[in-house]
C-alpha cells in the first residue's frame, strides 16, 4: 500500500513521516531526499541540468544547490523544465522500490506529490496542514531565510485547500501530542486496510 503524505513547506511532513516510521510495517521513501541524490549521481540527469541551465549548476561534480534555487523559485517555466527533468527518474526509482516492499506500508513523501501527478502512485493520499503563518516562521526559523523568499517557495505550490479536497486524511500538525494520536489513529486504520488487499 502506498501512502501519499504531502502539504506546504513548513507543514511539517517529516514530523508525521517520523511517527509512521515508529509504527508496524512502514518503510519510508523521502522523494526529496532520493531526488537530490539521483541529481549527484545519475549522469543523465547531470547532462540534462548542464544543458537547461548551464556548467554553474555543478561545483566540482557536486550540485551546486544555490545556484540551482536561484534560477528556478520565481520562474515557474523554469522550475517546470527541472521538475521535468528529475522527476520522471525519480519515479523510476521508486519503482524498483516498490518492488523490494510489496508488503508493507510504504509511506511517499513528496511536497509537490500532486503538482507532478505522483498522486497517481497512491492507494491513500494524507496533506499536513498548519496555517501558513506557522509554516513561514518555521521556516524562516529553520533554513536561516526571510519571509520574502518562503512565501516566493509557497507560490509554487498548490494551495492547502486544493490538496485537501484531493486528500483522504487530513493532519492537523499545531501540537505534538495531538500529531502523535492523528498518526497513531490513520496508521490503525491503514493496517485494517492492508488485511483486505
Amino acid at each position: 500500500m502506498v501512502v501519499g503524505v504531502t502539504g506546504g513547506i513548513g507543514s511539517g511532513k517529516s514530523t508525521v513521516t517520523g511517527l509512521f516510521k515508529e509504527m508496524d510495517n512502514v518503510v519510508l521513501y523521502i522523494a526529496d531526499k532520493e531526488a537530490k541524490k539521483l541529481m549527484n549521481h545519475s549522469s543523465k540527469i547531470r547532462q540534462a541540468v548542464i544543458l537547461e541551465f548551464g556548467k554553474e549548476s555543478y561545483k566540482d561534480g557536486i550540485l551546486n544547490r544555490a545556484y540551482l534555487s536561484e534560477c528556478v523559485f520565481n520562474n515557474k517555466e523554469k522550475l517546470k523544465r527541472l521538475n521535468a527533468i528529475v522527476h520522471p527518474e525519480v519515479h523510476d526509482h521508486f519503482g524498483e522500490f516498490l518492488k523490494e516492499h510489496e508488503k508493507a506500508i510504504i509511506i511517499y513523501e513528496n511536497a509537490i506529490l500532486f503538482e507532478i501527478g505522483s498522486d497517481r502512485f497512491c492507494d491513500v493520499i494524507i496533506t499536513v496542514f498548519t496555517e501558513e503563518k506557522e509554516r513561514i516562521r518555521r521556516v524562516v526559523e529553520r533554513d536561516n531565510t526571510t519571509e520574502k523568499e518562503v512565501l516566493d517557495r509557497i507560490k509554487n505550490q498548490w494551495k492547502d485547500e486544493k490538496k485537501i479536497m484531493l486528500s483522504n486524511y487530513i493532519i492537523t500538525n499545531n501540537f505534538m501530542n495531538r500529531l502523535h494520536s492523528q498518526v497513531k489513529q490513520i496508521h490503525n486504520i491503514l493496517t485494517k486496510k492492508m488485511n483486505y488487499i
